[in-house]
């Protein structure tokens, strides 16, 4: 058997695999890090580290496993050993508590990619910008987190991602143009996205990364 190729999926209850119908987790059958897994095949080991509610460039009050940068930092100094990093973080940050905006994203992200980088330099990184949250999030739960400002907030710090990707030679895959969040809440994804999304980012990776 060869050499396995790391893969390190970082993010929020998206990549965690939140089910916006039952507030449960999708089973392996269904969370598009496991399906990734399993259209790439044994060349690559694809390791989940989803959080619910973890932020990007806030350190979040609730626990230091879902700081995004705290906790990138404790993971990434004890497995060094990672090929590819999807980095699919921001969307909490948006949340009515913190006060986002561009010039914190773009700092913040660059953080993100350093905090890899300083551990392990070889490391091929993916960023994946925030969920394009809509107006169903207003009737849902986490209306209690998130307010209308956080749609505009989405939108304005949306434009940092893809240029910052590009100038850190890092690669850029927006799941928006893909999918798009759930009518049950307006910021997590169906069964049939996490299909769409392990399909298209598995030809991603295997057409650009080699």
């Amino acid at each position: 058997m060869g050499y396995m190729k790391k893969i390190l999926c970082f993010g929020d209850s998206n990549t965690y695999g939140f089910d916006p119908q039952t507030y449960g987790r999708y089973d392996k059958n269904t969370r598009w890090c496991c399906l990734l897994s399993n259209i790439l095949g044994d060349d690559y080991l694809v390791i989940e580290e989803g959080m619910n509610n973890r932020t990007a460039f806030f350190n979040n009050p609730v626990s230091r496993k879902e700081s995004g940068q705290e906790y990138l930092e404790s993971y990434m100094r004890k497995n060094k050993d990672i090929d590819i990093c999807i980095l699919s973080l921001g969307t909490n940050d948006a949340q009515s508590s913190y006060t986002l905006d561009k010039n914190i994203a773009r700092r913040g992200l660059r953080k993100l990619i350093s905090i890899i980088r300083k551990y392990n330099l070889e490391t091929k990184i993916i960023i994946v910008p925030p969920v394009k949250i809509t107006e169903d999030l207003l009737h849902s739960e986490f209306s209690e987190l998130f307010d209308k400002n956080s749609i505009e907030i989405i939108k304005e710090i949306f434009p940092v991602f893809e240029p910052i990707a590009k100038n850190t030679d890092c690669y850029y895959f927006d799941f928006n143009k893909i999918v798009q969040p759930s009518k049950y809440d307006g910021i997590h994804y169906t069964k049939e996205s996490h299909r769409i999304i392990a399909e298209n980012l598995a030809g991603f990776i295997t057409d650009n990364i080699k």
